[in-house]
């Protein structure tokens, strides 16, 4: 048995077509929902960015107790006990996170892993002038930038090309797990020409929408729009290239793969840019989710049963006949695929510190996690570390 996921970062299942939207050039994600069961009731666990990660691994909540942070000693990570039974798995990606201090103990627990460089002012190219200050992270996008001028420099091709490296020296190879993670779309929208040319051949250069309200009939969420489905079409492009590998190879008949975000986004959407301030709407919290099974034959089919980012990690491993952690709270999805099973009566979901959020699927009740008057919010953490610190 083989799996591959491919985890895109800040993805609004409603910029998609088999999310009922008509203006994204997407044709590989209807592809996809052709190749693999699409999920109608995914959710988030916990956000933003690592601390999905982190259920990714472990499959457990992570808002409920801590912050943005490394994974902990205690933890139990997926990958980690693939190799311990003999799976090898490799991660490819260019998140940014995974070299900041508060994420730096995930790309670890894969057997390998290639590292690209470069996103959202990623600290990467030395140039001295214009330097003022540390953590200046737009100006070290305008810097890096300058790095990354044509497709084959771009973060998102150069993540693609070493996944594909993966796959062309061991598609016949058996008993491995490749981790394609990419940050589109995560802002900013930098994404090669071509793409912004399939929506407009006017000007767009708003691509790095600030985190905080905004009117939503403004010029900003038009041209943020334009460039999130630019950058859409980039990722559209090369999905489809990974699906033309797999039809080559016939990996569907051996291969898992499963295909998800870690959380959505608002680009305008009632009144907001962003994903942490405001409350967890459903671009942010409900998103697209792929999974393809090569022994269980419903391809091209939904399925309406909830399910989440903590339900990952326990799939995988069972995709291997590899029994759980007891301390996964997650469920294998491959019955809810095979039988239509309910393994969720209701999940939570959420940030620490903000609302703890419950949902059956139909309503959601959102409850603060704490008041002024009761004082600080204690983080329950053997490492204390955040994204810079």
């Amino acid at each position: 048995m083989k799996a591959i996921t491919i985890m895109y970062d800040s993805l609004n299942r409603n910029y998609l077509p088999c999310y009922g939207d008509t203006e994204s050039i997407t044709p590989n994600f209807k592809r996809l929902a052709e190749k693999t069961v699409t999920f109608d009731k995914f959710y988030v666990g916990s956000l933003p960015c690592i601390p999905a990660r982190r259920e990714l691994h472990t499959g457990r909540y992570n808002f409920m107790h801590r912050c943005w942070g490394p994974l902990e000693p205690f933890d139990d990570s997926m990958p980690a006990i693939l190799g311990e039974n003999g799976i090898y798995s490799h991660c490819v990606t260019d998140h940014a996170h995974y070299w900041q201090e508060g994420g730096s103990t995930y790309h670890t627990k894969f057997t390998t892993c290639e590292m690209i460089r470069g996103q959202e002012g990623d600290f990467w190219c030395g140039k001295v002038d214009g330097f003022e200050k540390n953590l200046d992270l737009h100006r070290q996008d305008a810097v890096n930038r300058t790095e990354m001028q044509g497709e084959e420099n771009h973060p998102h091709y150069k993540t693609y090309q070493a996944g594909m490296k993966f796959l062309e020296d061991n598609a016949d190879k058996d008993n491995w797990y490749l981790h394609i993670e990419y940050f589109d779309p995560h802002e900013p929208y930098f994404v090669p020409d071509r793409y912004k040319k399939m929506y407009t051949d006017q000007a767009a250069d708003f691509d790095w929408p600030f985190y905080g309200e905004v009117d939503e009939a403004s010029d900003e969420v038009k041209e943020a729009r334009i460039n999130y489905r630019a950058v859409l079409s980039m990722m559209d492009h090369y999905l489809g290239k990974i699906l033309d590998f797999m039809d080559e190879h016939d990996m569907w008949k051996d291969t898992m793969l499963i295909v998800n975000t870690d959380h959505g986004y608002l680009l305008g959407e009632h009144g907001f840019f962003g994903k942490n301030y405001m409350p967890n709407y459903e671009q942010i919290t409900h998103t697209p989710f792929f999974l393809h099974h090569p022994d269980l034959h419903f391809d091209g089919e939904r399925r309406d049963e909830l399910a989440q980012t903590i339900d990952i990690a326990p799939t995988i491993l069972d995709c291997f006949h590899i029994e759980k952690p007891k301390d996964m709270l997650g469920k294998s999805l491959l019955p809810v695929i095979s039988d239509h099973k309910k393994i969720h009566d209701y999940i939570l979901f959420g940030y620490f510190g903000k609302h703890v959020n419950i949902t059956d699927g139909r309503y959601v009740y959102m409850r603060s996690g704490r008041s002024a008057e009761k004082g600080i919010l204690n983080n329950y953490t053997l490492i204390p570390l955040h994204m810079f610190e």
